[in-house]
C-alpha cells in the first residue's frame, strides 16, 4: 500500500488496515496487483506491478515530475520488490522483473517503468525498488535521473 495511498492514510491504517485494503484491492482489481516468486512451492519473493495510474503516491513524487499523465493507464510500473533474505543472490529479483514485463505485455501495456536505486553500493532497504543494473540487464533505459541516488528506467514494449 506504500505507493498506492497517501502517507497520512498509510500510517493511519496501520499494518492490519493496510493488509485488509490490499486484500480487497487484489480481490477486486481487473489487473493483478503483482507477482509472487516460488521455490519448491514456497513463496520467496514479490514484485508489485500494474498500471502507473494505480500508484498515485509514487507518481505524485518529484521522481515522476515531467511524466506524461496521458500514459498512466497504458504504462505499467514495477515500484517494489521483496525477496526473502535467505534467497538473496539467487536471481529472484531479475526473474520477478522479467515476469512483470511479461504480465504487462499480456495486459497490452505500451511500456514498463521502474525507479531503481542508481548507485552500485546501497543498503538492503534500498533494494525494495530494485537496482539499476537489474533493470538494465533486461533492456530498460534510463529516461530521467531525478537525483544521484535514483533513476527512472523504461522498457518500451513492441505492439
Amino acid at each position: 500500500m506504500w505507493f498506492l495511498i497517501s502517507v497520512k492514510n498509510y500510517h493511519a491504517a496501520g499494518s492490519d488496515g493496510n493488509r485488509a485494503s490490499f486484500v480487497e484491492l487484489a480481490a477486486t482489481s481487473e489487473t493483478p496487483m503483482g507477482l509472487l516468486a516460488y521455490e519448491n512451492d514456497e513463496p520467496v519473493g514479490w514484485c508489485a506491478v500494474g498500471p502507473r495510474s494505480r500508484y498515485a503516491r509514487a507518481i505524485k513524487t518529484p521522481t515522476y515530475s515531467g511524466r506524461d499523465p496521458a500514459e498512466d493507464d497504458d504504462v505499467w510500473l514495477a515500484p517494489c520488490f521483496f525477496v526473502r533474505r535467505d534467497r538473496w543472490r539467487r536471481s529472484v529479483t531479475p526473474k520477478l522483473l522479467e515476469a512483470a514485463v511479461g504480465l504487462a505485455r499480456e495486459h497490452s501495456a505500451t511500456a514498463v517503468e521502474g525507479f531503481p536505486h542508481a548507485r552500485a553500493k546501497h543498503s538492503s532497504q534500498d533494494l525494495q525498488v530494485g537496482s539499476e543494473s537489474v533493470f538494465a540487464a533486461l533492456g530498460f533505459k534510463v529516461i530521467r535521473s531525478p537525483s544521484t541516488s535514483w533513476v527512472v528506467m523504461r522498457l518500451e514494449l513492441a505492439g
